[in-house]
């Protein structure tokens, strides 16, 4: 098990040393193309006190097993910069079933599907074509999940999540890398860390990259209305 710390910041435009070429082309052009066309049919979020109370309830009794304990003060950071909660669960959704059954019902509420209903989820995820048909399939909708939460409002989650105009917090990539390692350890396919770093990295690129640059957009009105304020 890898120690937690690692980097401090992750780009999604540059990825970690070659990310880039870990994923088939066929993946990187589909979730780019599925990306694209969820920006286009998001619907505005009405957040529910409920919701909030099953998102938080969700990672309470994730966090509540002692075979998570390594992964706790990696979510305590991403809580701690005001991510929304319902990310963090789509990230967790790989490896439990309540985190996904939660993450399933919060899209079918806002997006109407779930990610199954989305993607075609035969498709290559990598060039090397090593994932048996069954964990390639998992991934690919994992994959989806992630990033159909993030369109429904990239910017309220990316913004908490940058911590500058170019990078994500490193935790996001730690965090995921360990759901990941878990993954592959319940299919008896035990990786290292350093090994999944990689494709973790490309996984997020593929995930996040298509809504950069809107929030580059928010991050310079920002900017620009700071400046305006600190004239008056």
């Amino acid at each position: 098990m890898s120690d937690i710390g690692g980097p401090e910041s992750f780009s999604p435009d540059e990825g970690v040393g070659g990310v880039s070429e870990v994923l088939s082309e066929e993946a990187k052009q589909r979730f780019a193309g599925a990306a694209a066309a969820m920006q286009q049919i998001k619907k505005e979020e009405k957040q529910s006190k409920k919701r909030d109370d099953q998102v938080a309830n969700a990672i309470i009794q994730f966090l509540g097993s002692d075979d998570h304990a390594h992964l706790f003060v990696l979510i305590s950071r991403l809580v701690a910069r005001d991510c929304p909660s319902i990310f963090i669960l789509s990230i967790l959704s790989l490896i439990n079933d309540e985190c996904l059954k939660t993450v399933q019902e919060y899209l079918k509420e806002i997006a109407e599907k779930t990610a199954e209903e989305t993607v075609d989820e035969s498709m290559a995820l990598t060039k090397t074509g090593e994932l048996d048909p069954e964990t390639n399939k998992a991934l690919v909708s994992w994959i989806t999940r992630m990033q159909m939460v993030l369109s429904i409002s990239p910017e309220a989650i990316l913004l908490k999540l940058m911590i500058d105009e170019k990078n994500i917090d490193g935790t996001v990539l730690q965090l995921t890398t360990f759901v990941l390692q878990e993954f592959f350890e319940k299919r008896k396919k035990a990786l290292p860390f350093e090994k999944l770093q990689p494709l973790t990295a490309g996984i997020l690129q593929a995930v996040l990259q298509p809504f950069m640059e809107s929030v580059k957009k928010a991050l310079l009105e920002q900017a620009e209305e700071g400046n305006g304020e600190s004239d008056d």
